[in-house]
């Protein structure tokens, strides 16, 4: 019998705003879907944290025994720099900067998407399309949402009508936003001439002369509207109807609340039954931001080189710091935080691989710690809206139990071991995704000192004039992947 017959999770829908029992659509069998990356740029460190969330939810999901069908999408179609439609597209912008094609650009981001989640550990989805395949979707569905009146073309441009869409439906029902407010609250901005109204969307935009990425339509030659992509892919390979959309707390305004419109006025049906929003990663109390420097790339986590580190952290370890928090929670990332959570993690990891060991256990007639109970109250944690810090408190209970164990302080019998032990490397491994890393830190400070002694050795070669001696640590070095960085206070390198 699989696990999610014996077991009643509950999800917070962002659309009720409260916790529900989650009944999937059919039985035994899950639909989610979760909105990927727009590959202009490298992936930072809080869209990992998002789509980390999704990934324990996933995890989570297949530990029970549901087939899960995880789509998510690469939108390869870059985006205007804003959500008043104007400006240039953010993938174009990048090629025209950097003098190569969009694909190019596509091509090198989809492939550090990917490097960054394989560090981190993820699970692939079971679909991974994107928006540049779907073009041919994306047109129907204007073609049908025009037909069925809910929008109208203006100049080669398509816009949703969101006035005559709120007649028959409720636009703003997932923010809990009304047309009154965002009426008042809209600026006057140059492109909008040609919608009827100030808070209609784009379903379709005519391109510029000079605007790269286009495909031919019934209405010019252009490109879609930005929350257009997800309700094609999401439909065609979920159904007009599904289980799950996820993604940033970000996007639930106007991007998922665009998505449910979009359905809507083209089947006349919610496509979603729980919508679920991951909240913010902080860096020292700040938002995350390029432009002010308060930012760390997913990368720098494990090379070190960024100055809000005081050193390199493996991935597994920045890992276990995120799913310490809530995924509906804000999260601040700081230098003090993930120490700490490096303390943890290998913690935790001494007493894995200390139960793992059964054979050093005395067995007993009875187990002092009742196994069961504690069994469940792991369940207990991810069932609550995929409780994790709550389930990792119930996993450090069985770790002081794993070292009196040890201490044969505390008894238990051979079945209630064999429990005990599926239960944590299950926990542990397959639902929060966490990989044995023990000894990465002493590694990295083996070659820390290693290389500070190369450094020094190739200082002395400099101040004695044996450049030849110093160029040749400098490109050993470098052919082994570390870089040396000459600097005014001094020589520091990265991995």
């Amino acid at each position: 019998m699989p696990k999610y017959k014996s077991q009643v999770l509950k999800i917070y829908n962002s659309l009720s705003g409260e916790k529900e029992i989650f009944k999937p659509i059919h039985e035994g069998a899950i639909g989610m879907y979760v909105c990927g990356p727009t590959v202009y740029s490298n992936v930072h460190l809080g869209n990992v944290r998002t789509f980390m969330s999704f990934d324990v939810i996933y995890r989570y999901f297949l530990h029970l025994g549901y087939k899960v069908r995880y789509v998510r999408n690469i939108t390869d179609a870059g985006h205007l720099e804003n959500d008043a439609e104007v400006g240039e597209d953010r993938i174009a912008k990048k090629a025209r900067l950097e003098q190569l094609e969009p694909m190019e650009i596509v091509q090198r981001y989809t492939v550090d998407f990917h490097n960054v989640l394989n560090a981190y550990n993820f699970l692939p989805p079971s679909i991974e399309p994107t928006a540049t395949g779907h073009i041919i979707e994306q047109i129907e569905i204007i073609k049908k949402i025009i037909e069925n009146g809910y929008a109208y073309s203006a100049n080669g441009s398509v816009y949703f009508d969101v006035v005559k869409f709120n007649l028959t439906y409720n636009y703003g029902k997932l923010s809990g936003r009304n047309i009154e407010d965002m009426l008042a609250n809209t600026r006057d901005l140059d492109g909008q001439t040609d919608k009827k109204n100030p808070q209609d969307f784009a379903l379709w935009k005519k391109a510029e002369p000079q605007h790269i990425m286009r495909w031919p339509s019934p209405w010019s030659d252009g490109f879609p509207g930005w929350h257009l992509e997800c309700t094609a892919m999401s439909t065609k390979y979920l159904g007009n109807k599904f289980d799950i959309h996820g993604g940033g707390m970000d996007l639930k305004f106007p991007h998922h609340e665009c998505e449910i419109a979009q359905n809507e006025a083209c089947t006349g049906v919610s496509p979603v039954n729980y919508w679920m929003h991951a909240n913010m990663l902080t860096l020292n109390g700040k938002k995350m931001a390029k432009s002010t420097g308060n930012n760390i790339l997913p990368s720098e986590i494990y090379t070190g080189g960024n100055p809000n580190l005081s050193k390199a952290f493996s991935a597994v370890v920045a890992r276990f710091f995120m799913l310490q928090a809530h995924y509906r929670s804000n999260l601040d990332f700081t230098n003090d935080a993930i120490l700490a959570a490096e303390k943890g993690f290998y913690r935790l990891f001494d007493a894995v691989e200390t139960l793992n060991k059964t054979n050093q256990f005395k067995i007993s007639e009875i187990s002092s710690l009742e196994i069961d109970l504690w069994i469940q109250s792991c369940y207990d944690a991810m069932n609550d809206d995929f409780n994790t810090p709550i389930l990792i408190a119930n996993l450090f209970e069985g770790v002081r139990f794993i070292n009196l164990l040890k201490e044969n302080s505390e008894t238990i019998t051979e079945n209630d071991l064999k429990s005990f032990v599926n239960t944590m490397n299950t926990f542990v491994f397959d639902v929060l995704g966490l990989a044995n890393e023990k000894g990465v830190d002493q590694n990295n400070d083996k070659l820390e000192g290693v290389v500070t002694m190369l450094i020094s050795m190739r200082k002395k070669a400099r101040d004695n004039k044996d450049f030849a001696m110093s160029d040749h640590i400098r490109d050993q070095l470098l052919a082994l992947g570390i870089q040396l960085k000459d600097g005014k206070e001094g020589t520091s390198f990265t991995v």
